[in-house]
């Protein structure tokens, strides 16, 4: 992956893919769920920049997949996980392109979690 801004062309609805300098850390419930050197920040037209993490800094074992589908003309489809930890659940709370289109090929592999589904999602430099 370049170091450069990857930029979906397009006026209306601009996409970039940039490395994350920082460490990201998310946790839910009392445990971190996902903790990265390796994220990739994505921001699309006028939305809140969103942190996506390699599915290899995730505790998989607190994961479920969710029957939940949704899909974006500009990504693909994306799949879904809740987060199962002690008893508790955070449904839908993460979410995946598993096959996204190539206009975005470089987050396949990556997970992105709602902000208002887990505790916390930190960005510490590193």
């Amino acid at each position: 992956m370049s170091a450069q801004p990857m930029k979906i062309p397009g006026p209306d609805h601009p996409i970039t893919i940039t490395p994350n300098p920082k460490r990201v850390v998310v946790t839910w419930n009392g445990r971190v769920v996902a903790d990265s050197r390796k994220a990739l920040t994505l921001k699309e037209a006028r939305y809140p920049a969103v942190s996506y993490i390699p599915l290899g800094d995730v505790d998989v074992a607190l994961l479920a997949r969710s029957a939940h589908k949704s899909h974006c003309p500009y990504k693909g489809e994306a799949s879904y996980y809740t987060i199962v930890s002690d008893g508790e659940r955070s449904e839908n709370a993460i979410w995946s392109y598993e096959d996204p289109s190539d206009a975005v090929g470089e987050i396949k592999g990556y997970v992105a979690f709602y902000p208002d589904r887990v505790d916390s999602i930190e960005e510490l430099t590193i």
